[in-house]
């Protein structure tokens, strides 16, 4: 059984598709378009995960998308109606952008692939069952607790559940309007950041400030129940009748205008940040606490946007309420396709779910294009861009390992593509973890992004307890955890000084210090030889040069556009920033012996890769 799964029209839309339950191909649109977080129906995606496949749309058993249109409709409906002499005009957006457009879905896809699969007919699966399928099927679990955490489905916005074997049942649920996701949204605005795309930012400002608001903000905006539930003050939201997600109270409430963007970060919302993390993070222990009162279970499973929020993923396991955890790599909405795609096939196969206790069935979650060298040189040399082959294997992995120690910033393209957010060495930009100058060398002068911006370690999986505070794998980069004390320097002073505050990213902190952020955490990446070799190896190697099995592993894009899918993605990413080595495969491009790089080139749109 074949089945292709859709996620579209709301924000970071994908296509995965999957045969007799392994996972063949899955990955996000933004990829091919360059548009982040594309909302648009991923035709480029379902192409490429058929081409995967070796299948045309006609013949496959099912197509299916992540909600259920009808049941989006009928919020829209009980909601709207009641608000229409409100928001008349902002009603009818959301009728026409969220309803009918995704009503006329079937329609889109008859019109480019013809048939939709053997039945002809497009199939739904509710959003938070996606998103729980997509937890709980391609984990190493016979059987899990269940915790999705988003803005909104259909009407769910918090759902928890059971899963064994093949069979998955969601329980419970909390509905919009009361929603964790939007909740850390309004927040997000309010703190002069993007909804939807700077809640990562929220997050890394917030360990900078203290949490003097939690009780201003549980007090007024947000109550919390023992039993994790919670119920949102709307008189502090607006996302009900306007695309401003904050009501004028938030700002009498904090006495302080919402931040405009791109504008300088006064300490109190450095501190406003740190109190909505540490409310977030109340609420997600205390609904962990009641699953497991309740479903007596030791295993628990996540997914949905705020599953991504790393710094509670980190928390949550230092309180031990589950044995073992596993989170979506793709938590947010780009996974939904793939939840869809598997909630059908084990509802309708007769197969039974095969568990591997000790890996997940994600493929490391490298389930996108792949570029081979001979593709890669026909490229460069059509292009007539300088580079030098390498191969030997072993040769290009030392001269890799030896860029990194001598302080070269690499854009390292190899492999089959990463789904998700996160880049786990396919499509990542390294360096070194152990240079101080690193982390703000790499934010301004590579990634174009705030300062404050933490960076990422991948460490190799069986030196990670050495050098980290951490007690189970974390191979995709969804767990922060503390850097152990034997590698810090003892630096304890914390300023208020809003003029100061953001230049204690330069201060050393750990023997890491670019990995390093201002509380001692990092987010973590372990890398086993299993799950990525290449990059594995070259982690070896540079442990065997230096003493040192950490490097830097950010994504491969500058700020405001996606990771690197192509080649040319690659280079033109290379040309535009100040990174030193470009790796594509088993060739080596070193920046200094390219051609004279003028933005205004059309070269790169007159070759096509096949």
């Amino acid at each position: 059984m074949i089945v292709l799964g859709i996620s579209a029209y709301y924000h970071d839309s994908s296509a995965a598709i999957i045969k007799d339950g392994v996972i063949v191909a899955a990955v996000q649109e933004e990829r091919f378009t360059r548009e982040k977080q594309t909302a648009d129906l991923p035709i480029y995606s379902i192409s490429y995960c058929l081409e995967e496949a070796g299948i045309e749309m006609s013949e496959l058993d099912a197509v299916v998308f992540y909600e259920n249109p009808v049941l989006k409709f009928d919020r829209s409906l009980c909601l709207g109606l009641g608000r229409y002499h409100i928001s008349k005009d902002y009603q009818d957006k959301l009728f026409s952008k969220y309803i009918l457009q995704k009503l006329a879905i079937p329609q889109e896809l008859r019109e480019v692939f013809g048939q939709l699969g053997k039945n002809n007919l497009l199939y739904t699966v509710p959003h938070h069952y996606s998103h729980a399928a997509s937890a709980f099927y391609p984990s190493p679990f016979e059987e899990s607790a269940i915790l999705i955490l988003d803005g909104v489905g259909e009407w769910s916005t918090t759902s928890i559940g059971i899963g064994k074997g093949k069979k998955l049942e969601l329980t419970h649920s909390i509905d919009f309007p009361n929603s964790l996701g939007l909740l850390y949204s309004a927040f997000t605005y309010y703190c002069g950041f993007k909804v939807n795309s700077g809640e990562y930012k929220l997050m890394g400002l917030a360990p900078y400030g203290e949490a003097k608001y939690v009780d201003l903000i549980k007090d007024n905006i947000v109550e919390i129940f023992e039993d994790g539930s919670y119920s949102l003050n709307l008189e502090y939201f607006d996302f009900l009748d306007k695309e401003v997600i904050t009501s004028s109270k938030f700002e009498i409430l904090f006495e302080l205008i919402a931040r405009k963007p791109e504008t300088e970060i006064e300490i109190k919302y450095i501190d406003i940040a740190a109190s909505i993390q540490n409310v977030i993070e109340e609420i997600i222990i205390k609904l962990a606490k009641n699953l497991a009162k309740s479903t007596k279970l030791k295993n628990l499973v996540m997914a949905g946007g705020v599953a991504l929020n790393c710094s509670a993923n980190g928390k949550l396991l230092l309180e031990e309420i589950f044995e073992n955890i596993w989170i979506q790599p793709a938590a947010g909405d780009a996974g939904g396709s793939l939840g869809a795609a598997l909630s059908y096939y084990y509802s309708q196969s007769e197969s039974s779910r095969e568990v591997d206790n000790t890996n997940d069935s994600q493929n490391s979650s490298l389930l996108g294009p792949k570029y081979d060298s001979e593709i890669i040189q026909e490229y460069l040399k059509f292009t007539n861009l300088p580079f030098h082959l390498y191969e030997d294997y072993n040769l290009l992995i030392d001269k890799i390992a030896r860029y990194i120690d001598s302080g070269k910033i690499i854009g390292h393209f190899s492999g089959r593509m990463e789904y998700g957010p996160r880049a786990l060495g396919s499509r990542s930009i390294i360096g070194d973890a152990r240079n101080i100058k690193m982390q703000n060398q790499m934010n301004l002068k590579i990634k174009y992004r705030e300062s404050f911006r933490p960076f990422a370690p991948a460490v190799l999986e069986e030196e990670a307890k050495n050098y980290f505070d951490l007690n189970s794998k974390s191979p995709y980069m969804l767990v922060v955890a503390n850097v152990k004390i034997d590698k810090l320097i003892n630096n304890t002073n914390k300023t208020t000084d809003t003029r100061y505050i953001l230049d204690k990213i330069n201060e050393p902190r750990s023997i890491i210090p670019a990995v390093t952020h201002i509380d001692n955490s990092a987010r973590i990446q372990t890398v086993s030889k299993d799950q990525n070799r290449r990059f594995y190896d070259i982690l070896h190697r540079f442990n065997e040069l230096t003493g040192c099995p950490v490097c830097i592993n950010t994504s491969f894009n500058v700020r405001g556009e996606p990771i690197v899918c192509t080649p040319e993605d690659a280079y033109r990413c290379f040309m535009r920033t100040e990174m030193d080595i470009l790796i594509l495969e088993n060739c080596i491009l070193i920046k200094e012996e390219q051609p004279i790089w003028n933005t205004d080139d059309n070269w790169k749109d007159e070759y096509e890769l096949d």
